[in-house]
């Protein structure tokens, strides 16, 4: 499941949706009142998409933890793991996804399993919001 809880753009969730139908995942999208029209815009699929409604995401993600579910967290971190050394999911797997520009909020750095990063040798600090999910979901799908 992608889970882009902190979206600042919406033509993002819109490609993440599509990512997410290509690999057999969900998407966990906070119930801001642009979103569902960001959504419908994005959304290209000939069939519903699976999406869940987040309307507290620190409480949504404890409880997804607690009943042993995996929070991978795309960040800069000390202890991040290399997008090429992460293994593949197996079992029920978030992959949360931050902030644009502010990246993942202070309280919900504890409530991840793992964290990734993804290797750049250009300027830029990050990738938008859908790229990096894609590269992330993608690898944990096995298909990377």
């Amino acid at each position: 499941m992608a889970a882009p809880l902190w979206p600042l753009h919406g033509a993002n969730l819109g490609t993440l949706l599509r990512t997410c139908d290509a690999v057999g995942a969900c998407l966990a999208a906070p119930r801001y009142p642009w979103v569902p029209e960001a959504l419908r815009r994005g959304n290209t699929l000939r069939r519903p998409a699976c999406v869940h409604w987040v309307h507290d995401p620190p409480g949504w993600l404890a409880r997804e933890r607690a009943a042993g579910t995996k929070v991978v967290g795309v960040e800069l971190a000390e202890e991040a793991v290399r997008l090429a050394d992460l293994p593949a999911a197996r079992g029920r797997t978030i992959v949360v996804l931050g902030h644009e520009q502010t990246g993942i909020p202070p309280e919900a750095l504890d409530l991840l399993d793992t964290v990734v990063e993804i290797p750049m040798v250009g300027t830029g600090a990050s990738l938008n919001v859908a790229v990096a999910g894609s590269l992330v979901l993608y690898k944990l799908a096995g298909l990377l």
